[in-house]
């Protein structure tokens, strides 16, 4: 099992509930932005010495859900910290972006990293549309036809024109091209049905970021590996990645209040103004299929549901270690992935808390299931 250590990077500041789209940013101190952010790249540095194998970073746009507008920047200060492991971009948001950019920086991160990176291809949330004004019912088709562009652009030696749908290009030839050959690893996400057959057909890791339980994540994987068969290849363990917010102390009652803190806060300060957008996009797009638009009724129902449940379901890694350990071994058990992701900056949780559940990880939880 390898594991990867997550951050969104959250505005902690806030105080009220927010309901507006956009939010307005009149409560970001900028002063205070800065300790922030010094704050959460020492955190992510850290990770290296709690024995992850990556550090992972992703990209929000217009609210405090998460200050990493450009998380190629935050990988790019990383790759000055970080001596070992890797560095996993989930990542950029490719229909809102140049899908040549996106391959020039990821081409550098590569290679300033020493070929570390996994490139994350992604489609996004649905507020980030509304936030850059880009129509939503194209996004697969944008995230499909930037994908194959992307992948061109790493492996062509020779310059090459681009006619497609969405992208035209008269002459391409990126500088540099990427250290692995012949790309870093792609991950895309498994967000709905579609999604996963998606990542399939570019022979990409499945990243399902949030797991609401384990039956849905289980039907999910099935249909990725049906697919991939389909297309003729067999993903293994190393091609699945399940992504759990986590909390470490040292009793379940400790782990508990510090969750259920930290899940109000996300849900009720940092979410809401996402949720206003993400209720025009569904109202008016088909960004969503039936599948995922059930998973975003859930998503806004989750911080009302107990943490006993939230673990019974697996949705969330919570406890003592020796609890985490148990709910590690039954999440593998059922779902057979060879990545976890980790993130335990869970809204306003205080980042001693996670300093020191880091180190549980690493002295306690690490020992015991590195080799499932």
């Amino acid at each position: 099992m390898r594991f990867m250590y997550f951050h969104l990077m959250p505005w902690t500041e806030g105080t009220e509930p927010v309901e507006d789209w956009p939010v307005a940013n009149k409560g970001f101190d900028p002063v205070r932005g800065t300790e922030l952010y010094r704050t959460y790249i020492d955190n992510l540095a850290f990770a290296e010495e709690c024995g992850f194998d990556f550090v992972a970073c992703n990209e929000h746009h217009m609210s405090p859900y998460g200050l990493m507008s450009n998380a190629n920047i935050i990988g790019a200060a990383l790759t000055q910290r970080l001596k070992h492991i890797g560095i996993a971009m989930v990542g950029s948001l490719v229909p809102l972006l140049n899908p040549i950019r996106v391959a020039e920086e990821y081409a550098m991160l590569d290679v300033i990293s020493g070929g570390k990176l996994m490139a994350g291809i992604l489609r996004g949330i649905p507020h980030e549309y509304v936030a850059y004004n880009v129509s939503p019912s194209e996004s697969y088709g944008r995230l499909v036809e930037a994908c194959e562009l992307i992948k061109r652009c790493w492996t062509e030696p020779e310059p090459f024109g681009w006619e497609g749908t969405y992208y035209q290009f008269r002459a391409v030839s990126i500088w540099p091209r990427p250290r692995q050959q012949p790309h870093p690893p792609i991950i895309m996400s498994g967000s709905s049905a579609h999604s996963c057959e998606i990542a399939a057909e570019q022979h990409a890791i499945l990243g399902m970021a949030q797991v609401a339980d384990i039956a849905r994540a289980r039907a999910q994987i099935d249909i990725y590996k049906r697919r991939a068969r389909e297309c003729g290849w067999e993903p293994g363990p190393e091609h699945i990645l399940i992504g759990q917010n986590t909390c470490i102390a040292d009793s379940f009652d400790e782990a508990k209040r510090l969750l259920e803190g930290g899940r109000r806060y996300f849900a009720q300060v940092l979410g809401g103004g996402i949720r206003t957008a993400q209720r025009l996009v569904l109202q008016q797009t088909r960004y969503y299929d039936e599948g995922a638009a059930t998973q975003f009724r859930d998503a806004r129902q989750s911080a009302n549901i107990g943490i006993e449940e939230a673990i019974a379901n697996g949705s969330v890694l919570c406890g003592t270690p020796d609890m985490v350990i148990d709910q590690l071994r039954r999440l593998h058990r059922e779902l057979g992935h060879g990545f976890t992701q980790i993130n335990m900056k869970i809204g306003n949780i205080p980042d001693e808390a996670i300093h020191h559940g880091m180190r549980l990880f690493k002295d306690k939880i690490l020992p015991e299931v590195r080799a499932l």
